[in-house]
Order: structure tokens, then sequence, then C-alpha cells
């Protein structure tokens, strides 16, 4: 068990096992439970501090959600995707995002258009830690998202995003990506500002890629040091 798991209020939620769930999904999305890793229910209905039957619960949804996967003789793990699966992944991510920014270029509100920019300008003081960076790069592309003011668009890209986080650790993490990344921030949230919405899908839709770009360098390194521990091991 992580001993460093961040659980949330649990006077928030309306019973145990919406409580065990968002504790465990937080975890997962933001890279604490790394893919593969084993979800025992006894272990992790301890560590919650509730009974094995809310977790049992919470468990079920996230695997019907698809963040977990049912191994056979292992039993639940945080899904593991492969290149196929990341690749498809970030290439309707891509389509999506354009869509959102076109949309937000076309609907955004005043209050819209003002949280954008202090996202951007947010984002220009950030210290390098992972955790903050995603937190930081979710809240911008949630912001987008709400400013395109079309609510089965928002559901279908939230459900990409917590794909995303089976992957591990943010691509903002690696080198050189952030500084890239916060321009790219700032040029799509131009356009949008400017209500240039075939710029603002161009932009965005290159953005993704350019983070798929990433994503595929580090998880070549991945397979590479896994290839060599193998090898070690043999």
């Amino acid at each position: 068990m992580n001993d460093e798991m961040v659980l949330p209020d649990r006077t928030k939620f309306a019973s145990a096992a919406d409580y065990a769930y968002a504790a465990l999904r937080r975890e997962i999305v933001e890279g604490r439970f790394a893919p593969g890793r084993r979800m025992r229910e006894v272990e992790l209905a301890e560590h919650l501090g509730i009974s094995r039957t809310p977790t049992r619960q919470a468990l079920t949804r996230l695997e019907l959600e698809g963040l977990l996967d049912l191994r056979p003789r292992t039993g639940l793990v945080v899904s593991v995707l492969d290149m196929d699966a990341v690749d498809e992944l970030y290439e309707m991510r891509a389509v999506l995002e354009g869509t959102a920014a076109a949309m937000a270029a076309k609907h955004a509100s005043p209050k819209d258009l003002a949280a954008l920019a202090r996202l951007v300008a947010e984002g220009e003081k950030l210290d390098r830690d992972p955790v903050k960076l995603y937190r930081h790069n979710r809240e911008l592309h949630d912001a987008i998202q709400v400013a395109a003011h079309n609510r089965y668009l928002e559901k279908s890209l939230s459900a990409l995003q917590d794909a995303i986080a089976l992957l591990g650790p943010t691509t903002l993490a690696a080198k050189g990506r952030f500084a890239v990344a916060q321009a790219e921030h700032a040029a799509i949230v131009q356009a949008i500002s400017q209500r240039e919405g075939e710029k603002a899908d161009r932009l965005a839709r290159a953005h993704v890629l350019s983070a798929l770009e990433t994503r595929r360098v580090i998880l070549a390194k991945e397979r590479e040091l896994e290839a060599r521990h193998e090898q070690g091991g043999a």
C-alpha cells in the first residue's frame, strides 16, 4: 500500500462507496497508483478505514469505467494500455480537443475567457512538481471544455482524460515539454479570445499530437528499461 495515499474529506460524500470511489479514482488519475498495480480489496478497505463492501462497490465501478482490469490469477489491477491504444486515444483526443477549442471560440463568455487567461498566467509561475503540473493542465483543458458549452463533448473528453492518466506520469514532466506546452496553451487561448475558431481547432489538435510524440518517447524508454531488467534477471 502506498503510505502517501491522499484521502479526501469523507464527510463530503453521501456514502462510503462514493468516498472509496473518489479516493481510489484520484490515486489512479494522478498517477500514484501506477498501471499494473494490484488492487487488493482487503488492503484498500483497511487503508480507507471502511468495510470491504463499499470498497468492492468502488472497485467494480472503476472496472466498469475501464480504469481497472481483471486479470486471471492476479485479480484487479490498474489498467495498462498498449501502444496501439495509446495512438487511438491521442488521435481521438486531438479531434475532440480541437472541436472544444473551436466551440469555445464561438460560445465562450467573458467569464470563461477571464478564467482561461488566468490559468495561462498561473502556468508561468508553476514549479515543476509533476502533480501540480498535471492538475494545472487538467484545469486549463477542463476550462476550455466548459467554455465550449456542450455537455456531451465535455463528458466525452473527461472520459478520455481519465484513460490518458493510465499511461503514468504526465508528459509535462519530460525535459523541455512544459515550456512548449505553456506556449501552446497561450496560443490556443489567444485564438479562442479572438474568436478564431479554425485556428483554435488547429492549434489544439497540434498541441495534443505534440504531447503524443513526447508520450511515445517516454513509453519507448520504459520498454527499454523493462527489457534490460528482464535480461538482467535471466
